[in-house]
């Protein structure tokens, strides 16, 4: 599985998200990616990076691709 780059992502929804970087969950290894929100009260939060990289496909939506994609450095 690739390595996330820090920096901004933007939601398929169109919110963005500055990811700092990849930590592991000590008890389970489970390899998660650490973001914070860029509205909001920017609480830090964590997400499986398999989900992270997922693609969705809300037709509902008109959307079909990545869940975050990737717009540059912070």
């Amino acid at each position: 599985m690739e390595k996330i780059r820090k920096g901004i992502y933007q939601h398929f929804k169109g919110n963005r998200y500055l990811v700092l970087g990849e930590v592991t969950n000590s008890e389970t290894r489970e390899t998660l990616v650490l973001y914070i929100p860029l509205y909001g009260n920017f609480q830090m939060l964590v997400r499986p990076k398999a989900m992270f990289l997922d693609d969705v496909d809300k037709p509902e939506l008109n959307y079909k691709g990545l869940r975050f994609r990737y717009v540059g450095e912070s």
